[in-house]
C-alpha cells in the first residue's frame, strides 16, 4: 500500500466513524420533533445541521476534480431555514445523501489526484487540502448533532463513547478490536 492510498483509506474511515455518530444519535431520538428542537434561538436544530452538511458536501463532492466546490445551485443560506414540516426519515435521507455523495469521490480518487488543485468558492487548495479541511467541518456539526441529542435524551442517552469513569473498565476489555475507532 502506497501512502496516498494510506491517506485515502484512513479518511474515509475517519470520516465514517463520525457519520455512525451521527446515525447512533439519530438512532435514540423518538420522534420528528426531536429533530427539529432548537435550545435557543441562536442556535440550530438538528434537522438544520443536517441540511446544512448534505447542502454542504452535495456541492463540494460533486465533481470536485472539474467544478469549483461551492456550485451555482447550492442555497446555503437556505439550508438554515426553519422546514419543521420535514419527518425524521426525510433528514436521515438528506443526510445519506450527502454522505454518499462524500464516499464516492473519495473512493474516486487517484494518488494523482491528491496534488491537484481543486476551487471551492474560487479558492485553489490541493485536494488533499480540501478533505483536511471538511474533515475538521463535518466533526464540527455532528459533535453539535450529538450534543442536541445528548440534551434531549437527557439520562435516557446512551453512550456513543466510553462511559462516564469508564476508562479503566475499557482497556482492560478483551473485546477492544480496533483502535482506530477509539477517541
Amino acid at each position: 500500500m502506497n501512502l496516498a492510498s494510506e491517506y485515502l483509506n484512513a479518511v474515509t474511515r475517519r470520516f465514517k466513524n463520525y457519520k455512525d455518530l451521527g446515525d447512533k444519535t439519530f438512532a435514540q431520538l423518538n420522534n420528528d420533533a426531536d429533530f427539529h428542537y432548537q435550545p435557543n434561538e441562536a442556535s440550530n436544530s438538528i434537522a438544520v445541521i443536517i441540511q446544512h452538511m448534505s447542502g454542504n458536501m452535495l456541492s463540494r463532492w460533486t465533481n470536485i476534480l472539474t467544478e469549483d466546490g461551492e456550485k451555482t445551485w447550492r442555497k446555503r443560506d437556505e439550508e438554515f431555514g426553519v422546514f419543521s414540516e420535514q419527518t425524521k426519515t426525510q433528514l436521515v435521507e438528506k443526510w445519506e445523501a450527502g454522505w454518499n455523495c462524500l464516499f464516492a469521490a473519495l473512493a474516486s480518487f487517484t494518488e494523482d489526484d491528491l496534488l491537484k488543485t481543486i476551487y471551492i468558492r474560487k479558492e485553489g487548495l490541493t485536494l488533499i487540502d480540501a478533505i483536511n479541511r471538511q474533515l475538521a467541518h463535518y466533526p464540527y456539526h455532528v459533535g453539535q448533532i450529538v450534543y442536541i441529542g445528548r440534551m434531549l435524551k437527557n439520562s435516557n442517552w446512551q453512550s456513543l463513547s466510553i462511559v462516564k469513569n469508564g476508562s479503566e473498565a475499557y482497556n482492560n476489555s478483551p473485546d477492544i478490536k480496533d483502535p482506530a475507532k477509539n477517541f
